[in-house]
């Protein structure tokens, strides 16, 4: 398969008549920022679009949702072109699995360095600071007249991605992007409010449990905290409100990568990964089948905990002693 051009993917947009569109598992602001984004986009050009999804959206971006998302394809039956966002793995939607290969195409539009083109039309752009940032061009070149809704839907994304432009793939360019969907009236206090100050009390009676937890290795240089089925339970927080712990921990003063671990199984463990600066957690993640980005990345380790932190803590140190 090859990676094909903006240009191209726009085309195939442009001829299909229904489009279908996949989010990634635990989904987070640019996943489903950008596809609420696109299905708005390619509805002002009269096609039939939704977004399939197969578990409840975060709290902080339920903002996002309204008449997009749906939990079946009975919405269309038999999608002209079905677009994995964000993701360019099967892994990453696998319930949705048998959906996704019913379209007639299949595409997907990602900004992960360890995408491979796999489907029958693929854009991946790994210099992309968010798959947001790609939506934005791939209208451009659609020639979508973009509005106030869409352009929220990609702040959200792009906002999320960067850690509020905050993080090293944060650059000129998206600013400029940035600044243009601020001409279409976008509300970013609003947005901003729902996205980062929009928190149930059982997510930090969560991250007080995960942060007893904490693990400091290799000389100051790695950290680790975890999250249990039992610690869920006892809270009654869910999975999705353990995000943003690993940026927490990545913060501490000399620590340069940053692992959280979270239990979904009994050996299923789901591990999100961040590094400060040099060092590639990309290349760790893929030790374990996974992938991501230089500074963020993750991946699934099928063992109990125990053993998990103990093959992760090793990856880490390795790589920390080849810097």
């Amino acid at each position: 398969m090859k990676n094909n051009t903006l240009k191209e993917i726009a085309t195939e947009l442009l001829k299909a008549e229904s489009v279908l569109l996949f989010p990634h598992v635990n989904m987070d602001g640019d996943t489903l920022g950008s596809c609420v984004a696109l299905c708005k986009g390619l509805r002002k050009l009269s096609k039939k679009a939704y977004v399939l999804i197969d578990e409840d959206v975060p709290l902080y971006l339920n903002f996002l949702v309204k008449d997009y998302c749906v939990r079946d394809m009975s919405k269309i039956k038999n999608p002209d072109v079905c677009v994995a966002i964000d993701s360019g793995e099967v892994s990453r939607f696998i319930k949705r699995k048998e959906e996704f290969f019913a379209g007639k195409k299949t595409m997907a539009i990602d900004h992960h360095v360890s995408t491979d083109p796999v489907f029958d039309f693929n854009y991946i752009d790994p210099k992309a600071s968010a798959t947001a940032m790609i939506i934005y061009y791939l209208f451009k070149e659609m020639k979508v007249e973009m509005d106030k809704e869409i352009g929220e839907a990609l702040w959200a994304g792009i906002t999320t991605d960067t850690g509020n432009f905050q993080y090293s793939n944060t650059t000129k360019e998206t600013h400029l992007v940035v600044s243009e969907l601020y001409d279409l009236g976008i509300d970013h206090n609003k947005i901003s409010i729902n996205i980062y100050e929009n928190v149930r009390k059982e997510k930090v009676m969560m991250i007080n449990k995960i942060m007893d937890t904490l693990t400091i290795f290799a000389k100051g240089k790695g950290a680790l905290c975890y999250g249990t089925l039992e610690m869920l339970k006892e809270t009654g927080a869910t999975p999705d409100e353990t995000e943003g712990v690993v940026e927490s921990i990545r913060s501490i003063a000399g620590v340069e990568v940053a692992a959280f671990l979270r239990e979904d199984d009994e050996k299923e463990i789901k591990v999100s990964m961040r590094s400060k600066s040099y060092a590639n957690v990309a290349e760790i993640a893929l030790r374990f089948n996974g992938g991501g980005h230089k500074n963020a990345a993750g991946c699934t380790i099928n063992s109990t905990l125990d053993f998990a932190m103990k093959m992760l803590i090793n990856e880490i140190e390795i790589t920390l002693n080849n810097e």
